[in-house]
């Protein structure tokens, strides 16, 4: 079998935890694990292959974390533009044997029964191998109107429902026949190719055409923007699920939540004898002072967070944004960001710590004309060779041993010591040596934005 993990989805409702650029499921908040990698390790007992569909921009992130879990190696597709679930299943059906059982999975649900879920992955299979095209319900634990909802008689689906409201869901309940929709699925390749092709053929034969201009058996498959805007949007369950008689689900209790909102996140990190909850992953910071203040969700880094007679809050602190909200409005996350991305889109993408395949950085300071980081390049790390437009460039090496290239020179720079590099000069920075390099740098200039940079060299084949 082979589960094929979805790495897309952007988690705006955890915003600013969640960025464009560092979705919720790649966020170490779980004992130092992210979601990613729990999900990872969880299917290494039910398949023998992963495949990962990532967007371009993760790559390096999803290849980072998946070296430290139990899994070897895995083939990565890679959109430059995500086009819901529909095309990204397609085109891992299109990777591989028409016979192969595939494990559809998300990269950012949590699942605490591994006994229960190794039992209904292995029902699925079953019913997949009888050409079935299979989906997990996850029996309902309370009226949640986030997720969407699955009918079923048996293991037949009747219908599937749209994330429903209060009391609508408050009647699934009451039913008893009503199943959330994990976003899970199971099945032949070739079966879902063929429903696939028959309710939704503009899909199927977009991704054909695709797909056939790329050697899909390669362990990194790139799919430009082009090709991807070729292919239609859609999700499986609106082109394919809801339309195919070969529909069946596995009702399970698999201890699970998609995590989606603060409102689950405070469920699943709630700590029992503690009239507030502070979430492991950020307690660098002191402990909240909290005066008659109960059931409230506190995430700090670093700031010292003080409340006094509040009930029911989400206090969600980073280094360049902080989230307030009562806790049972974490839906309503996502206009702040739709607003945030008009008045500031960079705090919608990044984090003031930024991952990089070399290794990562944090801005420390960004005002006009000038900004400070503090760069950490791995063993081994190499920057592209690059020149900017409109900064000139201060460092200075905290700890290790910079290897640094300026136009037709190369040197070394050590601890306490600093150079420095002109606007338009080429230069790279390398780690040769066997421990992290640290170091400062200063920006100083008319522009100090991301974007003025200009490769000729890339060992990660970056633009």
């Amino acid at each position: 079998m082979i589960n094929v993990i979805l790495c897309g989805g952007a988690g705006t409702r955890l915003w600013p935890l969640s960025r464009t650029m560092m979705p919720k499921q790649f966020v170490r908040m779980f004992d130092a694990e992210s979601l990613f990698q729990k999900t990872v390790n969880r299917n290494l007992s039910v398949a023998n292959k992963l495949m990962m569909v990532a967007n371009q921009e993760h790559y390096f992130l999803a290849l980072d974390q998946l070296a430290n879990t139990q899994a070897l190696q895995a083939q990565f597709l890679l959109e430059a533009k995500g086009r819901n679930t529909a095309p990204a299943i397609a085109l891992a059906c299109m990777a591989v044997a028409k016979e192969e059982v595939m494990l559809i999975t998300t990269s950012d649900h949590m699942v605490h029964l591994q006994d229960n879920y190794i039992a209904a992955v292995k029902r699925a299979e079953a019913l997949a191998l009888e050409g079935n095209l299979v989906t997990f319900g996850v029996e309902p634990a309370y009226p949640e109107t986030g997720y969407g909802y699955i009918e079923a008689d048996g293991e037949n689906v009747r219908s599937f429902k749209e994330k429903p409201n209060k009391a609508t869901a408050q009647t699934y309940i009451e039913q008893g026949n009503y199943l959330w929709n994990s976003g899970m699925f199971c099945f032949k390749a070739g079966v879902f190719l063929e429903e696939l092709a028959k309710h939704a053929p503009d899909i199927f034969h977009a991704c054909e055409k695709v797909a056939a201009q790329l050697d899909m058996t390669q362990a990194r498959v790139d799919f430009t923007e082009t090709m991807m805007d070729y292919i239609p949007e859609d999700s499986i369950d609106y082109a394919v699920l809801e339309k195919s008689k070969k529909v069946k689900v596995v009702s399970c209790d698999l201890g699970w939540s998609d995590l989606g909102s603060f409102d689950s996140l405070y469920e699943e990190l709630q700590q029992e004898g503690r009239d507030n909850t502070v979430i492991p992953r950020w307690k660098t910071s002191p402990d909240p002072i909290c005066v008659d203040s109960k059931d409230n969700f506190i995430m700090s880094r670093e700031r010292q967070i003080a409340l006094v007679d509040v009930d029911n809050l989400m206090v969600v602190d980073t280094a360049d944004a902080i989230l307030i909200a009562n806790k049972n409005s974490s839906q309503k996350v996502k206009q702040v960001v739709a607003e945030v991305k008009k008045q500031n889109p960079v705090l919608a993408d990044y984090h003031q710590l930024t991952y990089r395949p070399w290794g990562f950085y944090e801005v420390l300071s960004d005002a006009d004309k000038y900004k400070v980081k503090r760069i950490t390049v791995k063993p081994g790390g190499r920057l592209s060779m690059q020149k900017h437009f409109h900064r000139n460039e201060h460092w200075v090496v905290v700890s290790g041993t910079a290897t640094v290239t300026v136009e037709d020179k190369k040197f070394l720079v050590r601890p306490n010591e600093s150079t420095y590099i002109k606007m338009g000069e080429f230069h790279r920075l390398e780690n040769d040596g066997k421990i992290n390099l640290v170091m400062v740098e200063v920006q100083v200039g008319e522009y100090t934005g991301e974007d003025d940079i200009v490769r000729t060299e890339d060992v990660y084949a970056r633009a």
